[in-house]
């Protein structure tokens, strides 16, 4: 492929971080842009700033490096730091006074776990361990007892159940124990786009994984990002994103655990303590990188049956659902935006309308 007139497509929801380009025509060489990768929650990071002068985008790449260790340090649900001194202090009945970011994380967790109606819920960490996902590499060996997942699911772990005095957090439930997992990247990665703009940064492209926020645009096009296709290696369409917009896909086809044939997906319905199976994967665009991620996960959760209620509640309207049939589901905001991949969707999309948000997704935060 020519480097000359491309296009960069971000691939969402791919394995790592996949920087496509397509042919565009010639056209004259684009600016230079700044690339880093970083290492954060358990997924590689690359940020890519267009535009800006060299001295500018490194200092920017080392302050937002900078963060992204922190945050990791911090919000880290298996590592020592201060959410597993928080998760400590729990279990033993205590509280444990934090640091501002970290309790207005959790409290923004509350609200969301309230919106999604329990389906994406942060306070099931010992779940998430007892399935073998507090590990960086994929569980192996025997499959959790299944009376161990039903005495936690019935433990009822919730984050209804944290209690805030200012920046100290306790819970009523000792059962709590906080796995920030679901949103943490997108709160993550809202704050590093945050801190660029502060620096002055105008044009630039944060990919975790596939979970993408971009700030202005590349150039004179907007960034790409492709959403893929998760039965074969490649994209079911593409989305041409604004400035300030993110797009962020939760699927069960990358972290997963394996049994007699079966797969058991990372994503673990909270009500229940199993993982889903029904959906294989959920791409939210939205503007805000928390409220997506956490989205793409409570929708993964909620199934065909119960997602459209639970994505107005959210106050989201861009979805695109695929089950493991197949079947593609999304919402006219969403086909309104989508662009078919080479030779159109891998099948027709059903296109369903969110109804009007309701009662219960009035939540207010403590």
């Amino acid at each position: 492929m020519t480097p000359l007139g491309l296009r960069r497509t971000v691939i969402a929801g791919g394995l790592g971080i996949a920087l496509l380009y397509f042919g565009a025509g010639r056209a004259a060489q684009p600016e230079p842009d700044h690339h880093e990768t970083l290492y954060v929650f358990g997924t590689l990071v690359e940020l890519v700033i267009h535009g800006a002068e060299d001295n500018a985008a490194r200092e920017a790449s080392a302050e937002v490096g900078a963060l992204f260790q922190t945050l990791h340090r911090d919000w880290h649900a298996w590592e020592a730091g201060e959410l597993g001194e928080l998760n400590a202090a729990i279990a033993e009945g205590g509280a444990f006074r934090t640091d501002a970011r970290l309790a207005d994380l959790l409290r923004e967790g509350v609200s969301l776990s309230c919106l999604s109606g329990g389906r994406f819920d942060p306070a099931i960490g010992a779940l998430v361990a007892l399935w073998g996902f507090h590990e960086d590499s994929p569980p192996e060996g025997a499959m959790p007892d299944a009376t161990a997942v039903a005495a936690l699911a019935d433990r009822a772990p919730r984050m209804s159940d944290l209690r805030f005095d200012g920046d100290t957090v306790s819970s009523v439930n000792p059962a709590v124990q906080l796995d920030l997992g679901g949103y943490a990247k997108g709160a993550a990665l809202d704050l590093a786009g945050a801190l660029l703009q502060a620096r002055g940064i105008g044009d630039a492209v944060l990919n975790a994984g596939g979970d993408v926020n971009v700030i202005g645009s590349h150039g004179d096009r907007a960034w790409r990002v492709a959403i893929r296709d998760p039965f074969v290696w490649g994209a079911v369409g593409a989305i041409s994103l604004a400035p300030g917009e993110v797009l962020y896909t939760s699927g069960n086809y990358e972290r997963f655990f394996e049994h007699d044939g079966a797969r058991f997906a990372h994503i673990i319905d909270p009500r229940s303590g199993w993982p889903v199976q029904e959906i294989v994967s959920v791409s939210v665009l939205d503007t805000d990188g928390s409220r997506a991620d956490a989205a793409a996960t409570a929708l993964s959760v909620a199934g065909r049956s119960e997602w459209p209620q639970v994505a107005a509640d959210m106050g989201v309207d861009s979805v695109l659902m695929i089950a493991d049939d197949g079947t593609m589901l999304a919402t006219p905001a969403m086909i309104a935006r989508l662009e078919p991949a080479a030779g159109g969707f891998p099948q027709a999309v059903e296109i369903v309308q969110l109804p009007p948000p309701s009662a219960g997704a009035r939540c207010a935060e403590d």
